[in-house]
């Protein structure tokens, strides 16, 4: 299976009012290994970015002017995620931003390219309801090493996603580790029985022993040995 955990920047919260994407990044796992292919690029917006979106990350319009816009981008960008399971924490704003993007240059939506999406801030609040499940929770809670987030930024957020990620589904794991130690038994039961069992017998010797020392304990316990027949 090919997953790419995808991250964006944005230079505010709605693309209905005209916010568009700064940054992109995504980082490749296939069969939850990472392959260490990854996607990032910072793009120009031709607008203002609004001072609470640069507070977030740290991005600034100036930072951005000689940056591609996302049409000159977006075939690499479909080319590196066509065909992969995204996971996106919050997906519902990252795929809005997307879709927003490719909608201006008339280009199908992003599930077109990516049919399966999953939501990790969802499945965290099912298996952590009650609590916080943003990105930076989700770390402390399963010690995923955050010291370099002093801001947000796509491509660090794209990589602690993915130890999020999989923790967040470990028991997957651990069935397949279970099944393949069953497999292993059931292995070694059968070649254990293809082979010819051998019986060592007691010697007199000691089974002489073995009564004394019965005699002994049912001495010691005024007749109550139940091993003396």
């Amino acid at each position: 299976m090919r997953q790419v955990m995808l991250d964006t920047e944005t230079t505010g919260l709605d693309p209905k009012l005209g916010h568009r994407i700064i940054e992109i990044a995504g980082v490749e796992m296939i069969n939850r290994r990472l392959t260490g292919k990854h996607y990032h690029c910072y793009l120009n917006p031709d607008r203002d970015i609004d001072a609470g979106a640069q507070q977030v990350h740290g991005i600034s319009a100036e930072f951005l002017q000689d940056k591609p816009r996302f049409k000159d981008v977006v075939n690499e960008f479909i080319e590196y995620v066509n065909g992969a399971e995204l996971v996106i924490h919050n997906a519902p704003f990252d795929v809005g931003f997307l879709n927003h993007e490719l909608g201006m240059l008339q280009r199908e939506r992003i599930n077109h390219f990516c049919p399966s999406v999953i939501d990790t801030l969802k499945m965290a609040k099912e298996v952590h309801p009650g609590q916080k499940n943003n990105l930076d929770a989700l770390c402390r809670r399963y010690q995923v090493d955050n010291s370099a987030r002093t801001l947000h930024g796509a491509l660090l957020d794209a990589e602690l996603l993915a130890e999020v990620y999989l923790a967040l589904t470990r028991g997957q794991e651990t069935l397949n580790i279970e099944m393949d130690e069953v497999t292993a038994a059931s292995a070694s039961e059968q070649i254990v029985g293809q082979r010819e069992l051998v019986i060592l017998k007691a010697t007199q010797e000691e089974l002489e022993a073995h009564n004394s020392y019965l005699e002994a304990l049912d001495k010691a316990s005024q007749g109550t040995c139940v091993w003396k027949g």
